[in-house]
């Protein structure tokens, strides 16, 4: 017999909180991410903020997407035909996921929004975003869209760390973070934060304080992110320049378990590893067999006797 795992917020011995176990726990249906490229852009490409991206940037993390100039509904509707061709009846969150998916005027993300919601199927919508491209009156329709869907805003954050944001070109602080953090908290909307480790110059300690900063805020959930280096960005040019070092497995692993030892149980770990494109990614290549990565996690933390949340304390 199989020994039930110490977690609370697990039903197939997991010990941290997974996005499976909390879709389940929503919805009386099998629901999957839908990914969206609805062409935006970013505040730190087109001069606003910086130009050139983030230094790790590539195509704003639209990788899997439907684009190429199809609208919303033709890219949430080839999505529902490929989740439905593995799971019959399962529903969707229409996922914004490529650049910043706020930075448009109001009337255009309406538009866009409203144009996922009114296909059959889909179940609520996940909008990838930046601290510094949330409007008072975007944040105060998607507080309002949040009390007719499942709504979750994606909010970039990476490090806490300063001098790591000026590093890798994210042309926000901390401080701006926890503003538009607090903003939509203030409103009700639910917020998933995105953090990499691996990041240039970054030690365990200062992964593991980013940890603890987002579980000082209670995130609803996190995205914890390798940090790929992928051809054709200013990290890869770098890295080839031996200005930077790749994360080896172990001290990934190791840094992801002391992350979720202190990181509220409650909170959703929505992604524990990275997806990219495995033909553009030049290292860490142990990184491309995700399952591997996936299994090292729940190895650990089976050894170590741990879970998320052993060390929180609100």
């Amino acid at each position: 017999m199989t020994e039930r795992s110490p977690f609370q917020y697990s039903s197939d011995n997991k010990r941290y909180h997974t996005l499976s176990y909390h879709l389940k726990s929503m919805f009386d249906q099998r629901v999957f991410k839908a990914v969206i490229d609805a062409g935006f852009t970013c505040p730190n490409l087109d001069g606003t903020k910086g130009t050139g991206g983030c230094t790790y940037c590539l195509g704003g993390s639209g990788d899997f997407t439907h684009g190429s100039g199809k609208s919303v509904t033709e890219q949430v509707e080839a999505e529902l035909l490929r989740v439905r061709n593995k799971w019959d009846g399962a529903g969707v969150i229409a996922y914004f996921q490529a650049h910043t998916n706020t930075y448009a005027p109001l009337s255009k993300l309406r538009e866009l929004y409203e144009a996922a919601l009114k296909i059959d199927g889909v179940c609520g919508i996940s909008i990838a975003t930046r601290a510094d491209a949330l409007e008072p009156g975007t944040m105060d329709y998607l507080a309002e869209l949040s009390q007719r869907t499942y709504l979750t805003v994606e909010l970039g954050l990476q490090s806490m760390h300063d001098r790591t944001a000026e590093q890798i070109n994210r042309g926000h602080t901390w401080a701006e973070f926890v503003e538009a953090y607090r903003a939509l908290k203030a409103r009700g909307i639910r917020v998933c934060v995105h953090i990499i480790n691996g990041l240039p110059g970054e030690t365990p300690e200062m992964m593991l304080q980013t940890a603890n900063a987002l579980a000082g805020l209670r995130a609803d959930a996190v995205k914890i992110h390798l940090l790929q280096i992928m051809q054709g960005t200013r990290l890869a040019r770098q890295y080839a320049d031996n200005q930077v070092i790749p994360m080896t497995k172990d001290e990934y692993v190791n840094a992801v378990c002391s992350q979720l030892e202190v990181l509220p149980p409650e909170t959703v770990i929505e992604r524990i590893t990275g997806d990219g494109s495995h033909d553009k990614l030049i290292a860490p290549r142990w990184g491309v067999n995700k399952i591997a990565v996936l299994g090292a996690i729940d190895q650990a933390l089976v050894q170590k006797d741990t879970w998320q949340g052993k060390f929180y304390s609100n």
